[in-house]
């Protein structure tokens, strides 16, 4: 990695822990409005239809600004998805950094959380998220160093497939109460109904597949290896022809 790189790894850390803290204001203010006693399981069902539309479009900018910062960082695209995805893991890391400095909170990195609200709400304990960013940090260490010639098919094959099982495991609990209430052949309406939204904001989680993310996060963390490895194979061809040439 040349000091190029360092330089903006380090501006976008920056950046993303500056945001984080944006972050976290936000949060820390809706949960003294809406959770004075502290945050916790059921959501609180009286908070207003547009506070929770705000919040999902806030969301939504969110990533937005995380995209477009790491296409501005970089060219390739490989690149500019490994900046995204540093800067997305860096900011949630110290999103949860800040909420311990400013409110105590998380007790422990087994509490529950809400992460989104997009299609369904999230949640899991807070060591999930922290992970999942740090495994993303290390691929995006691994693909801006080693600058491979190609992610092949079968590492974005289980780097999407690890991604879909860790989120199938976020939002499970949801999921599963609206099959259960018989919403999904409706979802699309759903939102407008009542009784759906009585459905996720009554909801209390009974505890977190672990075992689904774990597979997820292992699969994922293979797919990170593979391309470790293929680019390392591809470092060692690209001298063995400069060296030919000589």
């Amino acid at each position: 990695m040349d000091k190029r790189d360092i330089k903006t790894f380090s501006w976008l850390a920056l950046f993303a822990i500056a945001m984080a803290f944006v972050e976290t204001t936000v949060v820390v203010y809706l949960r003294k409005l809406y959770y004075p006693q502290g945050f916790n399981f059921p959501l609180n069902i009286t908070i207003p239809s547009d506070v929770i539309f705000i919040e999902t479009v806030r969301e939504i900018c969110t990533i937005i600004m995380l995209l477009m910062v790491a296409f501005l960082a970089a060219k390739k695209i490989y690149q500019k998805f490994a900046y995204f995805i540093f800067a997305f893991a860096v900011w949630d890391i110290f999103y949860y950094i800040w909420l311990k400095v400013l409110i105590a909170w998380p007790s422990s990195l087994l509490t529950q959380d809400l992460l989104f609200l997009i299609p369904v709400p999230w949640m899991s304990p807070v060591l999930s998220p922290v992970l999942v960013s740090l495994s993303m940090i290390v691929l995006s260490f691994i693909i801006v160093n080693f600058s491979p010639k190609k992610i092949r098919k079968r590492e974005w094959f289980l780097l999407i497939l690890g991604s879909v099982i860790i989120f199938i495991s976020f939002i499970w609990d949801h999921t599963f109460a609206i099959i259960k209430d018989g919403f999904i052949s409706k979802f699309s309406n759903a939102f407008l109904a009542k009784e759906f939204m009585n459905v996720i904001f009554t909801y209390i989680p009974s505890g977190y597949t672990w075992t689904a993310f774990l597979l997820g996060e292992v699969i994922a963390l293979f797919g990170v290896y593979l391309i470790y490895r293929n680019a390392k194979k591809d470092q060692k061809e690209l001298r063995r022809e400069k060296n030919g040439l000589r």
